[in-house]
């Protein structure tokens, strides 16, 4: 079945993915439905984030499924909410769609956006719809709060602080890697069917992303309030140089402390790929990365989840990897090309 969304209309396309949303954060006064969303954060500092996906740039609908897409879009601005050691509240969802998608298209898509909104506790609250002469655009704003001396930015980090990362890093970018392989192999044929055993792992690194919502609670558990820290978007190598050019220090980075899943590993060797390179430069990961002060080793260190893979150093020391050998190699900030760059 397939409904044109010519038949609905703008305000009753609206309606119709939003009719059952059931508000749950005792912040939002008034969700969809009026001029604007009403929030009352009282005494907390409020947090706003934004991130514009396009299709060719940002996604690939040839792999990638609408509803694991609404879900990640969602997810993504979440991330950057957890990175400032804040906790997401509401989202506002616009849309930009062509004549190519119907109302059960977007249907899916919404049940990703709201999949995403149940599990980690956010209210969709308002947005947007357009029409769009060139694919399915996504822009999605994110509210959320903070105590005022707990929010934590990228410019506190100081010379011999420890530098962390949560989980593991390239296996979104490896991911990736794959869909864009079976995707060149497919090349339009009805009967195709893609090898994705035993690579399920990479695969939802890049389609079903999580935030690190454990991480930032664990951390307050345990009355450890980073200095700096920032989500691994682009790349643990582009993100670190962030923290330190904001934070005007150095760093080193060691190569043999970067946490690197199996099956990263497995699909580096088989694209031929330096999986070092992948960990660096592939993004998407939004895991965290912070830095704690060295007064705190034992405490950080000791806690799951988390690997100790530098430190901070003074600003005239650079910032290097420290690889393997014992060579100092210059982090640049190459960053994550989206699809279609």
């Amino acid at each position: 079945m397939r409904t044109e969304i010519s038949t609905l209309g703008e305000f009753g396309l609206i309606d119709h993915l939003t009719k059952n949303i059931i508000l749950t954060q005792p912040t939002t006064k008034k969700g969809v439905g009026d001029d604007a969303a009403v929030v009352d954060n009282s005494d907390k500092r409020t947090l706003v984030t934004t991130d514009l996906l396009l299709e060719g740039i940002h996604f690939d609908l040839t792999y990638v499924p609408l509803k694991h897409l609404g879900y990640k879009s969602a997810v993504v601005n979440f991330s950057d909410i957890y990175a400032m050691n804040g906790k997401p509240q509401q989202i506002t969802v616009s849309l930009g769609i062509s004549q190519r998608f119907s109302v059960e298209d977007l249907e899916t898509f919404y049940a990703g956006v709201l999949l995403a909104c149940e599990i980690y506790g956010v209210d969709l609250v308002g947005g947007d719809t357009t029409s769009s002469l060139t694919g399915f655009s996504i822009s999605i704003t994110c509210i959320g709060t903070a105590d005022e001396k707990k929010i934590v930015y990228r410019n506190g980090a100081k010379d011999t602080d420890l530098v962390f990362v949560s989980g593991d890093l390239g296996a979104a970018y490896m991911g990736l890697q794959l869909l864009e392989r079976e995707k060149a192999v497919f090349g339009g044929k009805t009967d195709f069917q893609p090898d994705f055993s035993g690579k399920e792992y990479v695969l939802e690194r890049q389609l079903k992303p999580e935030a690190r919502k454990d991480i930032v609670n664990m951390l307050s558990e345990q009355g450890i309030v980073p200095t700096a820290m920032i989500d691994i978007s682009d790349g643990l190598s582009s993100d670190i140089l962030h923290i330190c050019k904001q934070s005007n220090t150095g760093c080193r980075i060691f190569e043999e402390r970067l946490p690197i899943d199996y099956q990263t590993a497995v699909m580096a060797e088989t694209f031929h790929m330096n999986v070092t390179t992948a960990a660096l430069n592939g993004g998407e990961d939004y895991e965290l990365l912070f830095t704690v002060p060295l007064s705190l080793h034992e405490k950080a260190s000791a806690l799951p989840g988390i690997h100790l893979v530098g430190h901070i150093t003074k600003p005239e020391e650079g910032c290097y990897l420290v690889t393997r050998d014992g060579q100092e190699m210059e982090l640049k900030a190459q960053g994550w090309n989206p699809v279609g760059k």
